[in-house]
């Protein structure tokens, strides 16, 4: 039989001749059993190998949806770490529900074959049979098991602990979680950024996106000192999401080129110790605030800075706060000089002007990855009135 069906598929020939005649003694139906077990045991083994048939047994349509289980979840870890989608929290939803599906799916199906398994393997017949018939028939389910671990394992292997956040890097996109404060805590899906030049006749412009932005802790419209050249900070091009245009001067001082690649985990590592002046968010329209602050690449501990006018809370701030000089600027003038010293019980300091007499207090403690400069270094903060 295995022949006539192999000599069929192969396009041969087959003919028909007379040998003679032939007597024979008619087998016992216990001897023609196993014959019929094997005849039809090739005729199925044929109709596997030539794609006749494929897994059309209850066992083989689980065995599929089993693995289309699993592929869902690889493909729902993809949409999570991988995949833009704007606005970012679509890519993170529909991540999250795809691996939700994929996972139920997966044990759904798993549990049938696990049971389907268990009674070919324990039929009576031959052991060593139903066992390469397991390997056969589950060994795309093994596999692909086994690449939804090695991607899941592969993603959060490449975990960056750090205060305050958790910074999961694969090579394509990351994935951080802001910690602080727990009640608003959210997840975003940053970068990488591609360095560009700086558009005609913007030498003292920074383009970049706002990921970035959230990511060094500025806002639009702060300004930084690369190389004693101060560079605004601007939105990008419409576009160019992952864009970061940098100005020659600024590039070779930082030791950039255009096309680097740069990963959201290593922006701050990139902007260390960098000078930014940044505005204050205030209530009050009767004066602007802007505070001077050095980025860092660790979250440490810090101090929040609590601002009031006449005795009313506008706003607030933190920083890393170390014993020394800071400078305070009214209206474009130095107005004083403070001191921070840890061990003194001082934790307020006064700034008036007229009638306006703003408080700068001191109060509890936070962490963060900006340091307050030191008078040597900056401006601790500049009031308009």
């Amino acid at each position: 039989m295995g022949i006539v069906l192999d000599a069929d598929v192969m396009g041969a020939r087959v003919k028909e001749v007379d040998i003679g005649n032939i007597s024979h003694t008619m087998s016992s139906l216990y001897e023609l059993n196993i014959v019929a077990t094997e005849v039809v045991r090739t005729i199925v083994d044929r109709a596997n190998i030539y794609g006749r048939i494929t897994m059309i047994d209850s066992l083989g349509r689980y065995i599929r949806m089993g693995v289309l289980g699993l592929s869902l979840t690889t493909l729902g870890f993809f949409f999570l770490f991988f995949i833009r989608i704007r606005p970012s929290y679509l890519a993170l939803y529909l991540g999250f529900a795809i691996i939700i599906i994929g996972i139920i799916m997966a044990a759904y199906y798993i549990v049938k074959i696990l049971r389907a398994s268990i009674k070919t393997i324990l039929r009576p017949d031959s052991k060593s049979r139903n066992l390469r018939s397991f390997f056969y028939m589950h060994s795309p389910l093994i596999v692909s098991a086994l690449i939804m671990f090695a991607v899941l394992f592969t993603m959060l292997g490449s975990v960056h602990v750090d205060e305050g956040k958790i910074s999961i890097e694969p090579a394509a996109r990351n994935v951080i979680f802001w910690k602080q404060p727990v009640e608003n805590q959210t997840i975003d899906i940053r970068g990488p950024y591609t360095v560009d030049s700086a558009i005609e006749n913007e030498s003292s412009i920074i383009r970049m996106p706002e990921d970035a932005m959230k990511t060094l802790e500025l806002n639009y419209g702060d300004s930084i000192i690369i190389g004693d050249e101060s560079y605004a900070l601007r939105p990008p091009i419409d576009g160019e999401d992952s864009i970061m245009r940098i100005p020659y001067d600024a590039r070779t001082t930082m030791g950039l080129n255009v096309g680097d690649v740069i990963s959201d985990g290593e922006l701050r590592n990139l902007f260390k110790d960098i000078y930014a002046e940044k505005k204050i968010s205030l209530n009050t329209s009767n004066i602007t605030a802007t505070e001077g602050t050095i980025i860092k690449n660790t979250a440490k501990d810090a101090k929040i800075i609590n601002l009031y006018l006449n005795n009313k809370k506008i706003g607030s701030t933190s920083g890393i706060l170390k014993d020394g000089n800071y400078r305070i600027y009214v209206d474009g003038y130095l107005y004083k000089i403070i001191t921070i010293d840890k061990d003194a019980n001082q934790k307020t300091f006064l700034v008036t002007d007229g009638d306006d007499v703003i408080k700068i207090e001191v109060a509890g403690d936070v962490k963060s990855s900006n340091e307050f400069p030191t008078s040597d270094n900056g401006i601790l903060f500049y009031f308009n009135f």
